[in-house]
């Protein structure tokens, strides 16, 4: 049995990250990152050009269909090199409607998030951080919807909004529709500026009344957090092990302590092996999905747990200078932020799958 990634799939990760350390170096990135957009469109478009925007959109409509390992390789990459771009949403909202949209939807809307012309994004959230499908509140009434949703990424540049919806549904909505209203939620990662949406009447599309499509949403979106998160803390340490080799102290390089050199091997060891969690998680959500849903929710606790554990470190290891804006280890220490609140905290996510356990 062969436990590694194909030819393709190293392939994949090559290309990607090829582009990003030529076209969004750490000067860029803090540019970004600055500006608080958390999108550039030239940038997009090199996203859209490579075909990542439509990797798990079938390929009648223009994309690649690959697997959510796929896709969360890719989500590896742009966590490590802090990428800021709307794609976690877009492909969370892709992969739902190619799995649940009827032939309508996905023939008006998936050619276009394929090609990257047009951006898509999730509205999951509600209030007391109710991610669960089950929790959802807002309200449909024929094809209208009314209610609120925080924590939205990338709200002010997407098209189209996956709305979560009472009963563990899906809609579509515009967000040139009428009775669409944003304001910024003023998100700790610039990166992916998160906004809270509010929906009075606005015109909206139902997906299929099947509990299962929502479901798989958030199972996919945790595996893909899981992805990033695990490359921003791999990033993390290895640019805290680059520091140590150049930052002196007492007349010395502070990677010859051998307290410091002990703290970098055991953040290496706390992060490197949590990469099997979110392969089988990803595999398990395409092919096992009796399975899937806890080992996505596992993958995304762990991984998120561990990855801020090693970020403090980080942050503690560059001294005074770790916790200053000037110091490129914050805007890592904000993404795994991100990633830790995104789809359910670890102690829910551990108390779901207790729960799926029936314990």
């Amino acid at each position: 049995m062969d436990f590694g990634l194909s030819e393709e799939q190293e392939l994949l990760q090559e290309t990607v990250r090829g582009y990003l350390a030529n076209e969004c170096p750490p000067s860029r990135q803090r540019e970004i990152f600055d500006a608080g957009s958390g999108y550039d469109e030239a940038l997009w478009r090199g996203l859209a050009e490579m075909g990542l925007t439509g990797l798990a959109i079938p390929e009648v409509y223009g994309g690649a269909e690959l697997e959510v390992l796929d896709l969360a390789l890719t989500c590896e990459v742009l966590g490590e090199f802090g990428f800021p771009s709307p794609f976690l949403g877009h492909v969370m909202a892709a992969s739902a409607l190619a799995a649940g949209g009827d032939s309508d939807q996905q023939a008006r809307w998936l050619p276009g998030l394929a090609d990257g012309s047009q951006i898509a994004t999730v509205a999951l959230c509600e209030s007391n951080s109710a991610w669960a499908p089950q929790t959802w509140a807002c309200r449909l009434s024929g094809e209208t919807l009314s209610g609120s949703k925080c924590f939205v990424p990338h709200a002010d540049a997407a098209d189209l909004l996956l709305v979560g919806v009472e009963g563990g549904r899906l809609a579509l909505v515009e967000t040139s529709a009428a009775g669409v209203a944003m304001e910024s939620g003023e998100g700790v990662d610039r990166s992916r500026p998160v906004f809270r949406v509010d929906f009075d009447g606005a015109p909206c599309v139902p997906l299929a009344d099947d509990p299962r499509i929502a479901g798989r949403l958030c199972d996919v979106g945790r595996v893909l957090v899981s992805a990033d998160a695990f490359g921003a803390a791999t990033h993390l340490v290895e640019e805290t092990v680059e520091y140590a080799k150049t930052r002196e102290q007492f007349g010395q390089k502070i990677g010859q302590f051998q307290a410091v050199k002990h703290q970098l091997a055991r953040l290496a060891l706390d992060i490197e092996p949590s990469r099997a969690l979110f392969w089988y998680a990803a595999y398990a959500v395409d092919h096992l999905p009796e399975d899937g849903t806890r080992a996505a929710a596992l993958a995304k606790s762990h991984i998120s747990d561990r990855a801020m554990e090693a970020a403090r470190a980080v942050v503690e290891l560059h001294g005074g200078y770790g916790f200053t804006w000037e110091c490129d280890v914050q805007m890592g220490f904000k993404r795994l932020m991100f990633d830790r609140a995104f789809l359910g905290s670890p102690d829910r996510l551990r108390e779901h799958c207790a729960d799926l356990a029936g314990w």
